[in-house]
Order: C-alpha cells, then sequence, then structure tokens
C-alpha cells in the first residue's frame, strides 16, 4: 500500500465530492481552524462546488461551528458532535494548562465568576465579539490583562460553555455553545473514543494509534481501545512492521503521479497525523512551516506529495500566485 495515496482518497482530495461545508467538516471529524481563511480553504478542497459564500452559510446556520476539542487548538466540528468532541480530551488539556494559571493567578473562582456574566450576556444565541466579553468580564470584578483573558475563554471554552459564532465582520465572536448547538449531546467516554476512532481512521487512514493520539489529544493506550471498539468498520494493516488502521478497501486506489493540489496551510493532509514522512521529505518539513514556530504555509502536492509552498496575492481583482518549490531528492517520490 502506498500511505500517501490512500490519504489522498481517505481524505477526499481526489475528485471531492462532497456538496456541502457540513458534509466536509462531519467526514474528517474536525478540521484545525485557527486560521479561518485557511481552514475555509481546507473545507473547499473537499468540495464537488467549493465557495466561500457556502462555508460562511454553513458557520452563520449554526450547521459548523469552531472550538477548542483537541490540543488546545481551534478546529471546526460539526454543531451537533461538539459537546461531546470538547468533552472527551477537556481534562488533558486543562491539566497541561494548570501551572500557567497559576502563574497568571486565575482561580476557579474567576472563570466561574465569567461563566455566570457570559451565561447571561449571551443567552438567548446573543453574540459578542471577544473585546466586548472581555470587557464585560472587567466590569463584573475580574481582571483578563496579559493572557488571563485568553485563558479564561478557553477555560469556559473547555467547559462546553463557549464556542465561537458566526464573525461579525473581520472579528470572532463568542456564543453559548448549547444556545448555538441546541443542546448538543454527551456521550458515555468509551463511545465516545470508538466513534473518534471510526471517524479518523475512515478519513484520515491509514493512520498509527500514535497519529491519533497525536491528533486528538489523547494517550495512545485510549487511542489503541477506540481503534478495537471500532472495529469492524475499520481494520490494521502491516506496513513495513508497523501497524496502520483505516476503512476496508483504503488502499486499493492510486493518484496519478502528475495529480496536483493546492492545499490550505494547516490542513488536515499534512497535520492530522504525528508521523509525517509519507507525505513530506524530512528535509523540506522546515520549509512548510519555518522555525518550528507552529505557522504552517500553504502546500502544494503532487502525486500525494508535499513539493512546495505557495502563496496567494491581490492585486488590483487578480490573485497571483506565488510558489516555491522544494529541490527534488532522488529516491524521493
Amino acid at each position: 500500500m502506498n500511505i500517501a495515496d490512500a490519504r489522498m482518497h481517505s481524505q477526499r482530495l481526489v475528485a471531492p465530492a462532497f456538496e456541502t461545508p457540513g458534509e466536509v467538516v462531519r467526514w474528517m471529524g474536525a478540521m484545525q481552524a485557527q486560521d479561518y481563511h485557511q481552514a475555509v480553504w481546507a473545507i473547499g478542497s473537499r468540495m464537488a462546488n467549493p465557495a466561500l459564500t457556502a462555508v460562511e452559510a454553513a458557520i452563520d446556520a449554526g450547521d459548523i461551528l469552531r472550538t477548542w476539542p483537541m490540543r488546545g487548538t481551534i478546529h471546526f466540528v460539526a454543531a451537533e458532535e461538539a459537546r461531546w468532541r470538547v468533552e472527551l480530551a477537556a481534562d488533558r488539556i486543562r491539566s497541561s494548562g494548570t501551572a500557567r494559571r497559576r502563574q497568571l493567578d486565575l482561580t476557579d473562582d474567576d472563570v466561574n465568576r465569567c461563566r455566570d456574566i457570559a451565561e447571561k450576556r449571551l443567552a438567548g444565541r446573543r453574540r459578542m465579539q471577544r473585546g466586548d466579553l472581555l470587557r464585560a468580564f472587567e466590569e463584573g470584578g475580574v481582571s483578563t490583562a496579559g493572557q488571563r483573558g485568553y485563558h479564561i475563554l478557553g477555560q469556559l471554552a473547555l467547559q462546553a460553555v463557549l464556542c465561537i459564532g458566526p464573525n461579525d465582520g473581520k472579528q470572532q465572536t463568542y456564543v453559548l455553545l448549547d444556545d448555538w448547538t441546541h443542546g448538543a449531546p454527551s456521550r458515555p467516554r468509551d463511545e465516545a473514543l470508538a466513534e473518534l476512532a471510526r471517524r479518523y481512521a475512515i478519513s484520515h487512514g491509514p493512520a498509527t494509534a500514535h497519529d491519533l493520539a497525536w491528533w486528538a489529544g489523547i494517550t495512545v493506550t485510549d487511542a489503541r481501545a477506540g481503534f478495537e471498539a471500532a472495529r469492524p468498520d475499520v481494520t490494521p494493516r502491516d506496513i513495513d512492521g508497523t501497524v496502520y488502521w483505516s476503512a476496508d478497501g483504503t488502499g486499493d486506489q492510486t493518484v496519478g503521479a502528475g495529480h496536483l493540489a493546492l492545499l490550505a496551510g494547516f490542513d488536515e493532509y499534512l497535520l492530522g497525523y504525528q508521523n509525517r514522512d509519507a507525505v513530506i521529505d524530512r528535509a523540506n518539513a522546515s520549509a512548510v512551516c519555518p522555525g518550528g514556530n507552529g505557522v504552517f504555509y500553504p502546500m502544494i502536492v503532487v502525486g500525494g506529495q508535499i513539493v512546495g509552498t505557495w502563496r496567494r496575492t491581490l492585486r488590483k481583482g487578480l490573485a497571483v500566485i506565488g510558489r516555491e518549490v522544494f529541490p527534488r531528492r532522488d529516491g524521493f517520490r
């Protein structure tokens, strides 16, 4: 099996056929979205007829939304799945931030006071820009100075109180998760792990337990348990001594050597895995994320391999595409 070819098909980057943004996000399970415009491009890359207006309409309608379900990073998720996705990894994310909250002198009482304020100010599907909401916290007697405001919002998101709503112009807004999702349900942990693993293997496979653990912010033990519980929808396969999970039939299709895709920065094709060697030469990885600063450039993919980066510049109504192609190395497809 060629892992890159199989992933291109699993991720629906070959002959994309999804009709709506919601179909894309439900298939993928979650899509990284701290950069709004790159995330919109990533969704469109998997649609038969991509359009910015379609993605924005899905957000405005509350079909998909942004929250912090994994790794403390913003992702798009389907609205009806938002609560259980957040709850699954929330304890680990909270634990990882304990020391930082202590440094900021941010207490549980502070967070609870802000929760009360948010629930009152946002009730009835109201939304507030970030700055306005932080000012409301300040008026309620809780300092949001420095990074305190960021961490307060993060804690309320991990409690499944807040999520990110539709943009107000170019400004991000916050809404109450339950109002916006009509009370999205929780799931028993074992059931949630199984569904998480099933969806991940089908949309990202072939992938390992370590890939799933990294992607979802769970333990490797939980990732393995999730895959096992997701049988028979997903199955393991030994590839060069490593166990990969995917849906039955994955790997039967190939990607033509000349197949071209211009993917978004932060696209799941790269960031959806702990080990990315199957799709990019390690020597070129730093060109996609210079300096390891956490900012990933849009990617040129040819025949399943990431071979360069690209950028778009708007000039007087024209979109000018610039590119940087990596040096070719012998023995690397």
